[in-house]
């Protein structure tokens, strides 16, 4: 009963204090895992490339995949709960708040703060995760097909239309291929 305890806490505090959306969740999520010791840095890897695969939020498809490695069925059911709540109590209060408020010259000026925080947080979580998997930084520095793989899918981001659910089902094919 502990566990699920400690699930609930862990992911409500988490969906309680990430700004910025799910991608910028991971480094907290990242960061719980290693506190618990729940996953392995490779298994949170492949989970978030699974999350981001999945329809809908990715901090939400997350939470459910930590929660059903961790417990099972009903751990992916807390962890969800506890993820998603937070928000719908919040953007019920705020809501309101902020429409009302929404051109006040401290609402404008926090929002200014957060933004360029949330693309830092995210961007830690992208080089952690480089790092981590030896994409960089590992034995030979930097890992040539990882690097190529990770620039092409970059620009095909920037410079396209496609879909980068699409984008991450053909990489994980040339995966397949190349590794």
């Amino acid at each position: 009963m502990m566990m699920y305890v400690d699930l609930f806490i862990t992911f409500f505090k988490l969906g309680l204090v990430s700004f910025g959306g799910g991608y910028a969740m991971i480094p907290l999520i990242q960061k719980e895992m290693e506190v618990h010791h729940w996953l392995n840095m490779s298994t949170f890897t492949d989970l978030i490339a699974v999350s981001a695969m999945a329809p809908g939020p990715i901090a939400t498809n997350t939470a459910t995949i930590v929660g059903y490695k961790i417990i099972g069925y009903s751990g992916a059911v807390v962890a969800c709960i506890a993820v998603t709540l937070p928000s719908v109590l919040l953007i019920l209060v705020i809501g309101k708040l902020f429409f009302k408020y929404q051109d006040h010259p401290l609402v404008k000026a926090a929002f200014y703060g957060l933004r360029p925080t949330i693309i830092g947080v995210i961007a830690y979580a992208a080089i952690k995760f480089a790092i981590s998997n030896g994409i960089i930084g590992g034995s030979n520095f930097i890992d040539i097909k990882s690097s190529i793989l990770l620039v092409v899918a970059f620009i095909m981001l920037i410079k396209t239309k496609f879909h980068p659910a699409y984008l991450i089902l053909i990489s994980g094919l040339i995966g397949i291929v190349i590794f």
